[in-house]
């Protein structure tokens, strides 16, 4: 049955169907093939059910916190702000590129929306610095899958969802310090890259001009302090966060910093309505796809022979690393997460993986595989975005893929990267 969904599948994208199409025909066809008795009202329901979580409350909330901060100005402040600081050492501009990856992926949850709203101004910064552009969108595009992996991500969300019984504040928390290993990580090569590359140093700002930015890039820090803050103290929940993300996202673009106009807000509500529309087709399309494998016992089937019947939890988070790797160098993150999750996360209990720790893996996984060729998302936000061929794109990715598929190894191999931080 599953090399007949997946031609189902193959064959609609083949004809430039979106994926949405394909992920609910193929079951749908599946069913009436090999089980005809089955009662077709259960799939509605099932479509159903994969939208009634309130946890995808979270998905809407954030991406128009998102649409309105990359309307405002909040991703220039944190520019000005770490540049100041980081700006006038070695591979500086690469470092503050980085960094404003990494907080404005603490605000967003969206890779996308960061390789919009650091890519833009920076890639400009990087390049009269004297960066190669291939370099420089490699950076950007890498450095944007950090979004990922700190809160408030989507990516985690969705898993949350997928696996089920799982804590997104739990999460968010848990994805911390991989996000930061991450951001050292390429700040470390940035360094060495920009001195191999001899990449003139760029002026070093005074501790007057610091304060000043610091005071300008003060309020959009905030956003990091409600989302993590908020979640880890028990004050609000993920839901609540976001709501209140999206309140002080208008706060100050609207009202303080008066960059977005309030005529604005019905675009950036309807850009946010076709985004989560999309998003939350995907989720019932998986839960239907899902649905019809456990009912024909795939997972079992699939598990058993790659897993064996008594696997290591090793063994289980490396081969869910390569499979959620291969997987989001195809297809849509989001998807992956929906199909696979439920796959191989009862092996991952069943071997004594923390359900945490797997979701970070997961979620580790998806951000790498966004960037990998041939097909990851992000590759193509990037020449949409900066005007550029798909092969000047990918041109400068290969050490940062290298960087995250060691970090990958170092997270399965020490767990407590991942849960150190988690309330006891």
């Amino acid at each position: 049955m599953l090399t007949t969904l997946i031609a189902i599948m193959v064959v609609l994208l083949l004809l430039n169907f979106p994926m949405m199409i394909p992920l609910i025909v193929a079951p749908i066809v599946g069913v009436f093939i090999f089980f005809p008795n089955l009662r077709t009202d259960l799939l509605m329901d099932q479509l159903l059910t994969g939208i009634e979580s309130p946890v995808l409350l979270c998905v809407p909330l954030f991406i128009f916190a998102a649409d309105i901060m990359t309307s405002g100005k909040t991703s220039e402040r944190l520019l000005d702000f770490i540049g100041s600081f980081v700006g006038h050492i070695r591979g500086g501009y690469a470092v503050t590129t980085s960094a404003a990856c990494t907080l404005f992926g603490a605000i967003s949850g969206s890779t996308q929306a960061t390789v919009v709203a650091i890519g833009r101004p920076m890639r400009e910064r990087l390049l009269k610095s004297g960066y190669k552009d291939s370099s420089a969108i490699a950076l950007i595009i890498n450095s944007s899958d950090v979004a990922l992996l700190v809160p408030p991500s989507i990516g985690m969300i969705i898993y949350a969802l997928a696996a089920g019984q799982v804590s997104v504040g739990d999460l968010f928390i848990a994805g911390i310090i991989p996000g930061v290993i991450v951001f050292l990580s390429f700040a470390i090569y940035s360094y060495f890259y920009a001195k191999v590359k001899n990449i003139p140093l760029a002026d070093r700002a005074s501790w007057k001009e610091r304060w000043v930015y610091f005071r300008k890039a003060l309020l959009p820090l905030g956003f990091p302090v409600i989302v993590v803050g908020g979640i880890y103290s028990g004050i609000v929940t993920p839901v609540e966060a976001a709501g209140i993300s999206v309140l002080y996202a208008f706060i100050l673009e609207v009202i303080i910093y008066r960059s977005v106009h309030i005529k604005q807000l019905p675009k950036l509500a309807l850009s946010t309505g076709l985004v989560t529309s999309v998003v939350f087709i995907l989720v019932a399309g998986g839960q239907v796809f899902t649905w019809v494998l456990g009912y024909a016992r795939i997972p079992q089937q699939i598990t058993e022979a790659v897993l064996g019947t008594d696997p290591s939890a090793i063994f289980v988070l490396i081969m869910v690393s390569i499979f959620f790797f291969i997987g989001c160098m195809f297809v849509d993150p989001i998807v992956v997460i929906l199909v696979l999750t439920p796959i191989f996360a009862p092996a991952a209990a069943s071997a004594g993986v923390d359900p945490i720790h797997l979701g970070i893996i997961i979620t580790f996984q998806a951000a790498l595989g966004s960037a990998t060729p041939p097909f990851g998302v992000d590759i193509f936000t990037a020449s949409a975005v900066f005007n550029k061929p798909y092969l000047d794109v990918i041109k400068g990715t290969p050490p940062f893929i290298i960087m995250l598929l060691l970090i990958g190894v170092l997270l399965i191999f020490v767990p407590e990267l991942s849960l150190m931080l988690l309330p006891d």
